[in-house]
């Protein structure tokens, strides 16, 4: 399998994903019920299927 880069879009919605999960789960923020480690994950998850997926 080939790997390729992801989008910039892409990439930095999975940072935004992965930097309000830090904020949620060790800064204590409520955004409405959601759990930083599933937003943390999500942020990775994203990363991964771009990278494997070509134009993602």
């Amino acid at each position: 399998m080939k790997l390729s880069a992801p989008k910039y879009v892409t990439w930095l919605i999975a940072v935004v994903l992965g930097v309000a999960g830090l904020l949620i789960h060790y800064a204590g923020l409520n955004l409405g019920g959601l759990d930083g480690t599933l937003l943390i994950a999500a942020g990775f998850v994203l990363l991964a299927v771009a990278n494997a997926m070509k134009g993602l």
